[in-house]
């Protein structure tokens, strides 16, 4: 790659951000069309997050993206939200159009796209969610808006668990899915949700490195075999929560494709061009922990 003084910049803000292999799937892609961009990531701690952002929007940096845990904080920094964003309430991809930053979510399709690309069909179904941040938001739009039947959302019942009642209320209003957000600690709830359903997301950080050996569920009297569980999480491939479901007998898959495929729209957005899906994936995403 050749840097230049016409090269336009993209980047990724996160904390962590060292650990994001999105710099090597769009530097690459950006070589393969030959387009004069690169891809940078910044690890950024919350309370530098409005820094971060004027100093992008100041040098006219193109576009960037939001990983944990900056995909709500980053709405009051920017000019404008798509409506999808406006749903959700979380960004993970802002283009700067002549100077005014537009947030808009690709989480959500990025994640039903790699679901739908592993062969399963969950449209008019159940499925149960752990978390409700910026990621677990985006996929529960989206998986609404595609044409889930229910959506059970599990979170800690702390400040913040109102706003997410209030959202999946919002939700349920605009779409025909129903949304329902229950304790965390409802173990026997969580239980039923998940008898229920036949997909389990985990939509948080537990089991993230170096928190390898943390699980949100560890009974494996929770899992049955017709429970597709997914972890958004890539790093480490194979979390503690997916290997409890295999050994479960539940197909699991990580959150490597959901990355390639919310890349994929983040790409198009800023350059206008389709992002080279088959060689970044063998490439880059060869390797995705997942069994059937």
């Amino acid at each position: 790659m050749i840097i230049r003084g016409t090269t336009q910049l993209t980047a990724l803000l996160g904390h962590p951000a060292a650990h994001s292999i999105s710099p090597l799937m769009h530097n690459e892609a950006f070589s393969i069309l030959g387009l004069d961009y690169v891809y940078l990531a910044f690890d950024v701690p919350p309370v530098r997050l409005k820094a971060a952002v004027e100093g992008l929007k100041a040098i006219g940096i193109k576009g960037f993206n939001l990983t944990m845990p900056h995909k709500t904080a980053i709405i009051e920094y920017l000019d404008e939200l798509t409506a999808a964003s406006r749903l959700c309430g979380a960004v993970n991809t802002v283009v700067n159009h002549n100077g005014r930053l537009i947030g808009h979510t690709t989480d959500g399709t990025g994640y039903m796209r790699s679901v739908s690309d592993a062969g399963y069909q969950i449209i008019g179904k159940t499925m149960t969610i752990l978390g409700a941040g910026g990621a677990a938001t985006a996929i529960c739009t989206q998986a609404a808006l595609d044409g889930m039947k229910e959506i059970h959302i599990f979170k800690r019942n702390n400040a913040t668990f109102q706003k997410t009642a209030d959202f999946a209320e919002n939700l349920t209003r605009h779409t025909k899915c129903s949304v329902q957000v229950f304790d965390l600690a409802d173990t026997l709830q969580l239980k039923k949700s998940l008898a229920e359903s036949v997909l389990l997301t985990n939509a948080t950080n537990v089991g993230m490195e170096p928190d390898t050996n943390e699980s949100l569920i560890t009974d494996p009297g929770f899992f049955h075999p017709d429970l597709i569980v997914s972890d958004i999480i890539y790093h480490p491939r194979e979390t503690r929560l997916m290997k409890l479901a295999k050994e479960a007998g539940c197909p699991a898959m990580n959150g490597l494709y959901m990355l390639l495929f919310q890349g994929a729209a983040s790409f198009e957005y800023w350059t206008g061009r389709e992002m080279p899906i088959e060689p970044i994936r063998q490439k880059y995403f060869n390797n995705r922990e997942m069994t059937k």
